[in-house]
């Protein structure tokens, strides 16, 4: 008897030390990701210290019989598993805050040498002597390190300077140059025009490189986040090479956050949106220009930003930035979501996935499904209106679903894919005062919607150099949502503003 109750004491001296090192791992992961209030954390810490000193007492000196150590035994262990467990969390959240608010301090753009499939061109060594088609103001800086690498490994071409894509599109396909320099990111671009919806398949690249330009993205922080009304930009990207190479913003919404009445207001603007461009990078960005708004996002969130506080008239202080195709990860992270299709918006067949169809009711999707979803227009005779529509849709499923219970079953998983899908210029910090006053305070949220309206028309896109199906705005709206953003900041309804 005496040498098991030896035993038991030692196991009991053994489990109330990992008690007290899993107690500890917790709790010092909830001071470093610093999102409970002082009250709140004070308070869970004294529970812990409690809970730690009776089990401990319990386990090596007060209970002697058999049954009643191991009932004590069987608690323990559930209480070292929470809190490895709640630690492995927390930590995990953390690391998710460190990601999402580590802003890229450079984005990287590539450039290719393209060649028709036909050509006999196999390789960069062949290209000397040859004629390669570059654009005269746009992508610059690309066009050049291209050449100047070339240069350096004895290939010297011949250059021709056009003024627009398209015409350095036409050139090429008449024959007029060999090749031509594209940066990557007006690949999509280039798909986008009728005539060179194939340009995929008929063309290869023969050489490749990057170069790096500067982020200026930069938070222009309110003074305290819990208390002053503020404006987020969403920036969905279309960047398949992740957050440090920049892509179009097919995805563009104003969220205007009130804290004081526990409002916001999404704020939609059209990816087709026409408008004049307010540059923030120099190097081919068209100033002043006519162009749809998804273009903007080629040279950084901040041009989409600088574009849409003109167009508004509003001063944005942060950006939020989410990799659209990153999104099909966190979708079937969480599960899926369900969307509701109201009457007349069924679609049997989506062109850009053909086996994808939506009935009217609640739809739940898979992430590949919601992607497409996302961003399908042809299928709507309202085309851009209703994609844009969808993706508020999509959005708020996946808030559904993170702010469900259900989130703790893949956890670790939704952190992870989150940590991959979005970037924002909000400090951790200020993330952390957010969720502390959601605890602390409980508000009960209000979300308003609006969307800019405008007209369908065929008009010259700066940075095609060419004619494209833009959205022309009405002024009366865009007027609408300035002044449904500015009641909303000023502690008003938006949907007071008639």
């Amino acid at each position: 008897m005496k040498e098991q109750n030896k035993v038991l004491r030692g196991i009991g001296i053994v489990l109330s030390i990992l008690l007290v090192v899993a107690s500890f791992y917790l709790l010092y992961q909830l001071i470093k990701i610093n999102v409970l209030p002082t009250k709140l954390l004070f308070l869970i810490t004294i529970i812990f210290v409690l809970l730690d000193a009776i089990f401990t007492l319990l386990l090596c000196y007060y209970t002697r019989a058999v049954v009643s150590k191991i009932i004590c035994v069987v608690i323990t262990l559930v209480l070292i598993f929470g809190s490895c467990m709640g630690g492995y969390y927390i930590s995990k959240t953390g690391s998710l805050l460190t990601n999402i608010t580590n802003v890229t301090k450079h984005a990287k753009n590539t450039v290719s040498v393209v060649v028709k499939q036909s050509s006999d061109i196999k390789n960069k060594s062949q290209l000397n002597g040859l004629s390669v088609g570059t654009l005269r103001t746009i992508g610059t800086q690309g066009s050049s390190k291209a050449l100047k690498e070339l240069s350096k490994d004895g290939v010297v071409m011949n250059q021709s300077e056009y003024d627009s894509l398209s015409a350095m599109l036409e050139a090429f396909y008449n024959g007029e140059v060999d090749s031509i320099i594209i940066n990557e990111l007006s690949r999509s671009q280039i798909l986008d025009m009728e005539s060179y919806a194939d340009f995929d398949n008929n063309t290869r690249v023969v050489y490749q490189t990057s170069y790096k330009v500067e982020n200026t993205d930069k938070a222009n922080a309110v003074s305290d986040i819990t208390s002053k009304p503020f404006n987020v930009l969403i920036s969905g990207s279309d960047t398949r090479g992740g957050f440090d190479e920049n892509g179009r913003s097919d995805v563009i919404m104003v969220a205007t956050v009130n804290p004081k009445t526990s409002t916001i207001l999404l704020t939609s603007v059209p990816r087709d949106f026409y408008v004049t461009t307010a540059c923030d990078a120099a190097d081919g960005c068209m100033q002043g220009a006519l162009d749809k708004i998804t273009h903007t996002g080629i040279h950084g969130t901040n041009t989409t930003k600088r574009t849409v506080e003109q167009l508004l008239g509003i001063e944005i202080n942060y950006t939020f930035k989410v990799g659209f195709d990153a999104v099909t990860e966190l979708v079937d992270a969480v599960g899926g979501v369900d969307v509701t299709v109201v009457p007349g918006y069924a679609v049997n067949h989506f062109a850009c996935m053909y086996n994808l169809s939506v009935h009217e009711g609640v739809n739940h999707l898979n992430g590949e499904q919601a992607l497409a979803f996302a961003r399908e227009r042809y299928a709507y005779t309202e085309g851009d209106r209703q994609r844009t529509k969808n993706q508020q849709l999509v959005l708020m499923g996946i808030v559904d679903k993170i702010t469900s219970p259900s989130i703790v079953q893949n956890y670790s998983s939704i952190m992870d894919a989150m940590s991959n899908t979005f970037s924002t210029t909000m400090s951790s910090s200020e993330i952390s005062d957010l969720i502390k006053y959601q605890i602390n305070n409980n508000p009960k949220w209000k979300i308003e919607q609006y969307m800019v309206d405008g007209t369908g028309d065929t008009l010259m896109c700066a940075e095609l150099g060419d004619a494209a199906s833009v959205m022309v705005p009405d002024q009366s709206t865009v007027k609408m949502a300035k002044d449904k953003i500015n009641a909303v900041l000023a502690g008003k309804s938006a949907d007071d503003v008639k």
